[in-house]
This record gives C-alpha cells, structure tokens and sequence, in this order.
C-alpha cells in the first residue's frame, strides 16, 4: 500500500474503528476480490463492534492499494460518507495517467465523481484519441476562473466521448473540480424541454433538499436555483452536451464553469466569460478507424484484410458509421467485400435524408445493419422509430409496448446495443435505452409512411396495460408517460384520445404533480390545432386553469383538483366536470364547498393579440398611441393597430432573439436590439432597414430613443458588454460609450427632459448619466440594501432588473429581485423600497406618465400596481398563461400593454384596472346570516364602508370615504344599524340600509380595534389600542369607561346577564358590569399576551390561550383552572368550545390544531398533516380560527387556507385554497353550511358546503 494511503488510514483509524459495523463492508470487499472468506471468518471471531472493526484495519494495512481503494468504495455505498471523505486525500492513483490511455488514470475516485455526475461511459468498443482529450484537459485546467471550454465538430465526430474521456483524470478532477461534474446531454430543445432539463439538473444538485418542495416552474427560476446550488459548490463543472442553439446557454450564463459540445463554434457568442475553443473538425484519423475495426473483429490492425483501408475511407472518419459496420464485421467476418460494395455501390434505397448530419455513408452503413438483423427483430428496430431524441426510455416502456416480460425485451434490446444500432445506460437503477440522433433521423425517413400507425400502436399498448387507470410515481415507466403519451396521441391523430386524456382532471393533477406545470402547458399550446377541432373553449378552459392553479398542483400533492375546479366559472368545462365528480364523490361519504360569489372576479384586459410565434420579450406604443410595436424569441418586429390588433407589418428584424423595440418620439422609426450583439433601426412604415448598428460585442439588452423632437434624435443601448452607448440618428454614428458598470447592462431610459440617461446593471447598480456630457452623474448601490440582510450570500450576483421614471423627472424607480426601490434623484435618497412578492421576481417595471402608479411585471404570470405615494397595491391584473416580460404605459396613461412568454400580448384600460381593483377588503368584516341571505359588512381599503349581499354580490356603498382610516365594524342583530372604529379613537353609528350617520363619538385615545352592539343594538362595545373598552349607550349618550388592563385589550364578549369579559395581551382575564363600569372579577391566566379566549355554550367554562404556547380551561363559578393543556409547542392563537361542551378546539401558529376532552383535559386527536414543502407549515401559516358545526362532528379552521375537520378521526375533509393567504377569522352560519372569510388579498368569499 503506498505511504500516503496508508499513513491515511492510519490516521484516522480511530475514528474508523468507533464508528464502522463490518458486516456490509466486508461483503463488498468479498465481492472485489481484496478480502478472503478465511479473513472475513477472522473478522466474525471478535467479540465487541470495535474489536471487529480494528481487526478489519489491521487486515487492510497488510494489504495494497486495491484493498484501500475496496474499503472506501464500500464506506461510500453503505452510507458512511463522513468516514470516507476523511479518506479520499489518500486514495492511490493505481496506474498515473502517462498521456497515452487516460483509462489507465481513471481511479475508483474518478469512476465515483463521474457516475455520480451522469457522465457516459465507454462506448463497447473504444479508441482513444490522446491528442485531442490531453488537447480539452490543457483548456479545463484554465478553468480556474469561471469561463467556458467549447468542444465544436461535424456530427458524428465524438466529440461527446472525447469530452467524457477527458474528465477520466485523477489531477484534473481533484485539482480542477472538486466540487464534482455534473452532465447533461441537451440536443435540440424547445424552452418546455429545456425546462425540464433544469428541473432535473437542479433535482440532481439539491443533494441537502434545500429545495425539495417542488421543482422551478419556468427558465428564470431555475437559472436562479442553478446558481444558488452550483454557488454552494464553487468547484463543480458543468457539461452540456450536444448544444444546438445559442439561447439554450442564457439559462446557464450565470459565471460557472462549463464545458460544451457542439456542431456550431459560434454557439457560445452570446454568452459572458472567458471561453476556450477546441476542434474537432476531422474526425476519426485512418488509423485510428482501423483501431476499431480491429477491436470489433478483435484482430492486430495488421492483420486486417486490405478492403479495410477501402471501408474505412467510405466511412468518410466518422465514429458512429465505422462502429455500425465495425458490429456487422463481428457477427460476419466474412463479409468485407460484401459491405464494401454496399458502400461505395449504393445499392439499398436511397434514403432522402431529412437530418442536418453531412454524411453520405450514413444511410448505407444504418441500412446495411438494420438489413442484417433477424426478420423478427426487425419489427421491433421499426417501433424505435417514434422515440424522441435525447430521451432515454426505460425498459419498461418496451415491455408494456411488445407485450413481453422484462428479461426478453433486455435480451432484443442488447442485441441492438451489440450492433450499435442502440445506446443503453447502465448509470441508473434500472437500463434505460437511447438513439444518437443519426439513427432516429435515419429510421424516422425510412418509416415515415408508418410512423403514424407506429405512434398508434403504442397508445394502445399504453391503454391495453394500464386500462382505465393512469401510472404512479412508483412505477419506473411512469415519467416517460407522462412527458410523452400526448405526444404519440397527437402524433398517431388519434383526436378523441388525446382530448380526454388533455381534459381529465385526474391526469393534469398527477402530471403536474410530478413534473410541474410548464410541460402541460406547452402541450395545450403545441396541440392545440388537435384539441381545437374537438372544443376550443374546452381547450382555452383548461390552459388557463393550469396557467393560474399550476403553482398549486405542484406544490401540494394533498390538493383536491375537484374542489379547485369548483371555484372555475360555472361555464367552463373544468366546472362542469368537477361538479359531476363532486356528485358523485358525495355520495361515497367526500366532502365539497362552493365559492358562490367567484364571479366578482373577472378578467380586466381590453385585447388580447398573438402577434409572435414564441415568447413575446417585449411590447411599447407609439407616440399618439394607435400603433403597437412588439419583439420577441421567433426573432421578428411586428407592428399592428392597438384599437383591433390587425397586423400593419412584420419583419423578420434579427438573427436571434429580439429582446426590446422602441418607437422614436415622431413614430418614424422603430429600433430593435437582438442578442446577435446588433441594434437595428426601421421605418416604423414600409419596414425598411435605415441603420445597422454592430458595436456591441455581447447581446444587446435594451434600446430606448429621447423623448423629445427639441433635441437631435438620439438612441441608447445597453449590453452584456458593460457599456451603454448613444447613437445619433442624424449623423448615423456612436455619439458616446458610456463605462462604469463592471458587469451586464440590462437596462436604460432617459429622463423625460432627455437630459439624463439611467441604467441598471447585474452589478448590482443603477447609474445616472449626463446626456451632453455623457460623465456619470451618480451611482445608487442598489446591491447595498440586499447585502444587509441576514441570509445574504456573499457570491450572490444582484441583478437590478430594469428602471423607470417618474413624469417629472424627480423621482426614479428601479426592480431588483422581488423588490421596487424608490429614489430621489435630486439627493439620491431612497424613499422607500417595497417587496412586491416571496414568491417570484420583477421581470420589468413602469411608471403611469399622468399619475403615481407603477406597473409591475412578475414571474408569476401577473402584473401588479401599485399606488407609490400610499405604497399600497391597487389592482392585481391576470390573465396570461406565463411569466409576463414586459409592461408599458401609453404616453398618455391610459393604456397599458403586457407582453408574455405565452405568445400574447394584453392591452388593459389603466382607469377600469385601478377602478374595478380598488376594491379590496380588510379582513375585518362582520357577517349576518337573515333566513337564507348572507349579509357581510366590510371595509375597503379606500377607507370606505359597505353592505355586500353575499348571494348576489350586491354592493352598497353606506359612507364617503373617512378622514381615519376605518380599522373595525359590526353589524346590529336586527340589521337596522351599522358601527365602525378608526384609527383617530372615533366610533360610529350609521342607519342601514341608506348609511346615514345616527352618532359620533371620540372615546379612544388610540385605534379602535374591535366594536360590537348589545343584543337589544342600543348600546355599542368598543375596545383600543390604549387599553380600555368603551361601553357607549348611543340613543341616552351614557358612557361607561373599563379601565384596568395594562396593555391593549385583544377582543372582549358581552355575555347573556350585560356583563362583559375581556382579555388582553397583560396576560388577564376581566369580568365587568357594563352598567356601573364595575370590575368584578380580574384574573392573572398566562404569564404572556393571552391571544384568544372563548366562553362554553352553557357559560359554566372559558377557555384561554396564549403566547406562552399553553391552553387552559377555567371554571366561571369559581374562576379556579379546570385544566393546563401543555402539548402545544408555539403561540396557541385560538380556540372554540363544541356546542356539547364536551371538547375544544385550539389552533398554533404552527399550524396544528389539537382537540380536547374537555372533563379530562385529554388530548384526543392532532389535527396536522405532514408537512409536504419541506418546512411549510401544516395550515399554511397560523392557525387563526376554529368553530365546530352544531352536530359536534365537524370542525372548520383558517389559517393560509380553510381547512374542514372529521372529528371522530381528526383527519381533513376537505381543503380550500384561497387565491391570498393569512387569513384572520372565520364567519359561520348558524346551521354550519356558510364560511365567510377575506383573504390577504383582500378577496371576499363566501363558501356553501355541497349537499
């Protein structure tokens, strides 16, 4: 053994032989062959663990390298981790690479990094190429730094087995990347597989589930992921593999260090780093052709029959074509002549080829190998045909397909991978089988006639298996079916089936389950020409319930796709098909609730126009706001009419994606940036070409002319190149560059009076530039504030998104992550910075040109606005089916456009937005439930006052808007009167139904936070923020002031007799007569704020919770503890008493929710499910009320949601997703069959259980 592994072992010998149990070691060390049966027995004969365990070490120590190398392959396979790290330094390199065989380094710690990393392995017969992997492993090693090493070369060349053989180096790994490598094999892609191709990246990286609650729903969010786990392993190496097309690398453009494989050198221009090229334009050399010619046939390369020279040359030096006829050559050996002339002489069909491979030996070599296969296996290459590129199938699939056990179906399949017509990967638990790309395109042509009864036969084989019911995450068959079942339905036109597997319920729920939302909904897009002949609405119904509830599905495998149906608009399909399962599921014992007044919530766009064929990056309105420019991925400008969305132009402007367009201020011209590092500038008109701009060496981000016709017509742009310039449009030239940012530009605008110029930059920066001068005015470090924070990571890149102006020009407001920061621009003072959400980030941002409104595009598929003199939201617009890229005001405010990665474009009407969205509810309302009407008094948050009939959505508006804003109301038991409490200390009284003030009176020092009328509604209850409760006989003007709680009153009851308890954040419980103001009874209960009390339904108990995570039942009589209840472990914020008095709720803000006996003081049942994100809690925050339902059987709760309870088993019925979250209570019916309740988004919904 050497000195350095041996010296290791024992070091950390001690460690090793208190920790180790020895039994599964050794069986691996058996079955390496370092360790004998008579020394295992050795080992078994020792009487203690540690005893074994030392008697194992001192067996190794005598051994060699292999032994060592066994045991930490072992310790790694039998979860020993730890252990086996504090051995990896001494791991010997058996045979040191000597640049001739690189297998000859690959140690066990390679084999483990690169299985680990999804690296391919060896081909069955292989070369190497010593030259040109030493060649690839002289550019990673410059990889010290972030940068790119690019691997270019002809189809078929091997470049992906040279690269993979690159990596098989001991230094090279350890020195270079010892955070690991990390492969994935890209190919052609759409942005829905590329995708899923960073879902699962991100999957394979998240080795401490940091991430374990669901994957990311769009690029974007998985670029951010991407980073933040590849930033937790700084050494780590990325390999894609096979790279088609320049855009797929922004998603990976974020300073790591990879390497690529491509046919095209020029791939990575677009992207940001130092990049390293490597060539591999010729091929296999002769010689090495020969090689593998000879390895086939397993002969000395001079021993070969002289047609070899002749074969390899037809072979034209590709890998693939020499290993097909290399395969035929083994199995017949006598055939050389024979497969020579099929070369040269053509002889087998032409094939058309339809692939962008330049081989002309292709088509001979695939035919002459398919032509030797038995007849029987024929069939079966055939079924291949429908396979897709780049995805490797379970064996599974074949099974249910050829109808045959899993041993016969491996046995043709190796067959296959004998002959080099298959690839098979052994990396995973089970094989799973693959076509390069030449052979697919090559059985593709050659079966195009049959590929649409081929795609039949498997959805027939798919319907014959698994009859009526759908695969389960258990199955290893089950991810194939789901990302490819509706692909061979579309492809075999079988309409009917596709539609009812593309409008079922249950196949949405699971499919989204497990591969989030994205891939669904570019099936409803990529299908819809099929789903569309059967029933466009259906189709529309169905996209847009996934593009809104997709987030949902994902995130909670819990959710019933049932009741999220019945909150669809009763029109839809989705509606209907979720009542008929509802019905039926009711009678089998489920349990459903209706939103009755979900048609208060409509759509709010004014048009909606699909000008692009892919993403739209982004849209603006010309000057006298009648045209609409927009730009996007399918790289064109299209101009079109913004009453009626006609098409007026459309040019095919760049070659890549379009990322922004702009009109000039006189509407004549129309510029464009692209990622192809160009700026263009047109007639806005014919669409002629009037400048070319191409100083910019990185992809242009943003381009914007001057505002104004005073001055000379100026262009800015901004780029990944760090500069901005502007460009004179009357002189045609670049005016100035403009350098300071030290990382990408993303943005830039001009001042309204065209004086400055703002940019924003991944540095973290915004910028302020002199448009005469163009000196930097000053710099605000945007990153600054995000550095503060606690869980900042220091390599954490802050991209400030984009930046807008204010029409005065006084104030500047710029997006970075989920955050809008506001700015003087005068003294640079941050006046205020808003987080707009948690949960997505800021894609653009823009201010209203007549007002103090910002229009805020989120990942999140909506835009949000937003009042920036209250810093209040006042409309949240949806509607588009993806992440929205873009909003622009017109240049009057009245309009404003969204553009969307969903191939749409919105205009919405700014008045009616903010209008119909300025109604939103403060969770403090007060319900009544007359006969069968729900009544429900609420507040708004324009400090309004108003009476809703909840079956109707009727609303009457009873006050102007208060000079305070209103903070508490409640209702009279007869109707006949309302009350309300402001912040100011005054309360209210007001006739319904006409709103007419009846009282006034300023009480309260404070804010009053809870009011309630006497029975009789002559007397009204109130309570503040200073500490007292005001008892107010309103008709007589009497007033009755309780003083003695310390600390604000939390809520009160007025009990049957007129008196009254309180209880307060003091700890204390009060009993007053609320005719003499008297203190009757005071009662220290908690030593911390009590949260929550309530009075049994025969008065003889209360009960209290409080801060101090404790619950305690009191008797009234006696005023003495009945029972502490302790098993709560955080603030216990609420309770409720069964109408038995038998048992009581209480609710945590951890989101459990336990019941009680309460005689025993008996825990009976804790309601909490496991928690199914990782850390999120089982309500969705805070429990915050319960009530029970008069038969004592069911139990409702809020908290982030609504949630019904069984109480025989403490198991939920039934769960309701409310669109916001926190809510605060609950208003129950009388009978139980009517919630009440408003969300944090201020929506009202009055929910009906299903009978």
């Amino acid at each position: 053994m050497d000195l350095k592994a041996r010296s290791c072992l024992l070091q950390n010998r001690e460690a090793l032989e208190r920790d180790i149990k020895t039994s599964y070691v050794m069986d691996h060390m058996i079955t390496d062959g370092v360790l004998t049966l008579l020394e295992e027995e050795k080992v078994k004969a020792e009487t203690t663990q540690r005893e074994r365990a030392t008697m194992l070490i001192k067996t190794i120590l005598a051994k060699d390298n292999y032994a060592y190398i066994s045991f930490y392959n072992a310790l790694v396979h039998e979860g020993y981790k730890d252990l086996a790290a504090l051995l990896q330094d001494g791991i010997p390199i058996i045979s040191p690479y000597n640049g001739k065989n690189s297998m000859d380094g690959e140690t066990s710690y390679v084999k483990t990094i690169l299985c680990e990393g999804g690296v391919p392995q060896r081909p069955v017969v292989f070369v190497t190429r010593p030259e040109l992997a030493k060649r690839i492993q002289e550019k990673l090693y410059k990889l010290k730094n972030p940068g790119w090493v690019v691997v270019y070369g002809m189809a078929g060349c091997g470049k992906s087995v040279l690269a993979a053989e690159a990596l098989r180096d001991h230094s090279l790994l350890k020195d270079c990347f010892p955070g690991g490598v990390h492969w994935v094999s890209i190919g052609k892609q759409d942005k829905a597989g590329l995708l899923m191709k960073l879902q699962n990246l991100c999957l394979r990286l998240d080795q401490d589930f940091t991430y374990s609650q669901r994957p990311p729903f769009n690029i974007e969010e998985a670029k951010d992921r991407l980073r933040s786990l590849l930033h937790k392993n700084p050494g780590s190496l990325l390999v894609l593999d096979d790279i088609w097309d320049p855009w797929v690398l922004k998603a990976f453009d974020s300073q790591f260090k990879i390497l690529i494989t491509s046919r095209d050198r020029s791939v990575t221009d677009s992207v940001t780093g130092r990049k390293y090229e490597v060539p591999v334009e010729s091929g296999l050399t002769h010689e090495k052709a020969l090689e593998i010619l000879s390895l086939f046939v397993n002969m000395e390369i001079t021993e070969l029959p002289e047609k070899a020279d002749s074969i390899v040359r037809e072979c034209k030096g590709s890998p693939l074509v020499v290993s097909l006829i290399g395969a035929l050559l083994r199995d017949f050996p006598n055939r050389w002549e024979y497969y020579l002339n099929q070369l040269q002489k053509k002889q087998f069909k032409r094939i058309r080829k339809s692939s962008s491979y330049d081989y002309e030996a292709l088509d001979e070599a695939m035919s002459i190998s398919v032509e030797m296969l038995p007849e029987n296996f024929k069939d079966y290459y055939r079924d291949l045909s429908v396979l897709q590129k780049d995805v490797k199938v379970p064996s599974k699939v074949f099974c249910i397909l050829w109808d045959m056990e899993t041993e016969e179906v491996e046995d043709i399949l190796q067959e296959f991978v004998n002959k080099s017509l298959l690839f098979c990967d052994r990396n995973g638990k089970s094989f799973h089988y693959y076509l390069h790309d030449l052979q697919l395109d090559f059985l593709t042509e050659k079966n195009h006639g049959h590929l649409q009864a081929l795609h039949k036969k498997v959805v027939h084989q798919y319907k014959k298996y698994y009859k009526q019911c759908i695969p389960t995450s258990t199955q290893e068959d089950c991810i194939y079916w789901y990302y490819f079942l509706a692909y061979h339905m579309a492809s075999a036109n079988m309409q009917n089936e596709l539609c009812a597997l593309m409008f079922s319920l249950d196949w949405i729920k699971t499919k989204t389950e497990l591969l989030g939302p994205a891939h669904l909904i570019h099936e409803y897009v990529e299908y819809s020409h099929i789903l569309d002949q059967k029933d466009v609405i259906a189709r529309e119904n169905f996209h847009e319930f996934l593009s809104l509830n997709g987030h949902l599905l994902g995130r909670q495998p819990s959710l019933d796709i049932v009741q999220l149906g019945l909150c669809q608009p009763e029109n839809s399909e989705i509606y209907r098909q979720a009542k008929l399962k509802a019905q039926q599921e009711m009678d089998k014992g489920s349990f459903y609730v209706e939103w009755i007044n979900k048609k208060s919530i409509k759509n709010m766009y004014r048009l909606v126009v699909r000008p692009h064929t892919d993403a739209v990056y982004h849209a603006s309105f010309s000057q006298d706001g009648r045209r609409i420019a927009s730009c996007g991925a399918d790289k064109t400008l299209q101009i079109f009419k913004a009453q009626s969305g006609e098409k007026l132009l459309e040019v095919k402007a760049h070659d890549d994606e379009v990322l922004c367009c702009a009109f000039s201020a006189d509407d004549r011209f129309v510029a464009t940036c692209s990622a192809d590092k160009k700026v263009k500038v047109w007639n806005s008109r014919t669409g002629q070409l009037v400048c070319l701009f191409e100083e910019h060496t990185e992809q242009v981000n943003c381009c914007q002319f001057n505002t104004t016709n005073s001055h000379q017509l100026l262009l800015a742009t901004c780029s990944n190149d760090r500069f901005i310039k502007l460009w004179d449009m009357n002189k045609k030239y670049c005016r100035n560059t403009l350098f300071g940012h030290w990382n990408s530009v993303t943005h830039c605008r001009f001042s309204p009076d065209d004086k400055y110029v703002a940019s924003c930059s991944a540095d973290g920066t915004l910028k302020l530039w002199h448009v005469q001068s163009a000196n930097e005015l000053k710099t605000l470090d945007i990153g600054g504030f995000f550095r503060n924070v606690e869980d900042y990571q220091a390599d954490a890149e802050i991209l400030v998104k984009c930046c807008s102006w204010s029409s005065n020009g006084a104030t500047i407001v710029a997006a970075a992550k989920n955050k809008l920061f506001i700015f003087d621009v005068k003294t640079s003072d941050l006046l205020a910075n808003i987080l707009i959400s948690h949960h997505s980030t800021i894609q653009y941002c823009d201010f209203c040109p007549n007002s103090q409104v910002v229009a805020v595009a989120l990942s999140h598929y909506s835009v949000e606005i937003w009042d920036i003199e209250s810093l209040s939201k006042i409309a949240d617009c949806r509607g588009h089916m993806s992440w929205v890229h873009s909003v622009s005001f017109s240049f009057d405010g009245s309009l404003f456009l969204t553009s969307s990665d969903d191939q749409t474009i919105r205009i919405w009407e700014t008045s009616k937005v903010c209008k119909s969205s300025a109604i939103v509810l403060k969770r403090e309302i007060d319900v009544s439930f007359p006969d069968s009407e729900v009544i429900i008094l609420a507040i708004d948050s324009s400090k309004y006052l108003q009476l809703i009939n909840g079956n109707t959505g009727h609303t009457v508006y009873l006050t102007e808007t208060q000079a305070s804003c209103i903070c508490c109301c409640c209702l009279s038991e007869d109707m006949q009167l309302a009350a309300f409490g402001q912040k100011n200390g005054t309360v209210k009284i007001i006739k319904l139904p006409n709103g007419n003030v009846l009282k006034s009176r300023i009480g309260h020092r404070e804010a009053v936070q809870h009011c309630q009328f006497t029975s009789d509604g002559n007397t009204l209850v109130s309570s503040s923020d200073d500490s007292t409760i005001q008892v107010w006989n309103w008709q007589s003007e009497e007033c009755v002031f309780l003083k003695g709680h310390n600390e604000p009153v939390k809520n009160f009851c007025i009990l049957k007799d007129l008196r009254l308890f309180s209880w307060s954040f003091d700890g204390t419980v009060k009993l007053w007569n609320t005719v003499t103001g008297e203190l009757e009874r005071d009662l220290t209960c908690h030593g911390d704020a009590i949260l929550s009390c309530a009075v049994s339904p025969d008065a003889t108990m209360f009960s209290t919770t409080s801060a101090d995570k404790t619950a305690k039942i009191w008797r009234f009589e006696s005023w003495s503890m009945l029972h502490k209840l302790n098993s709560h472990e955080s603030c216990v914020r609420c309770c409720a008493f069964s109408p038995n008095n038998e048992l009581l709720a209480t609710g945590d803000d951890n989101g459990e929710i336990r019941i009680w006996n309460v005689s025993r003081g008996e825990l009976l049942h804790l309601c909490s499910e496991a928690s199914v994100d990782g850390g999120e809690l089982a309500h969705g925050g805070w429990v915050t009320d319960v009530c029970f339902s008069p038969d004592n059987k069911i139990l409702v709760s809020s908290g982030g949601y609504i949630k019904w309870w069984n109480m025989d088993t403490g198991q939920p019925l039934q769960t309701f997703y409310t669109n916001g979250t926190n809510l605060k209570s609950l208003h129950v019916s009388p009978d139980f069959k009517i919630c009440v309740t408003v969300d944090s988004l201020g929506i009202l919904y009055v929910l009906w259980i299903m009978e």
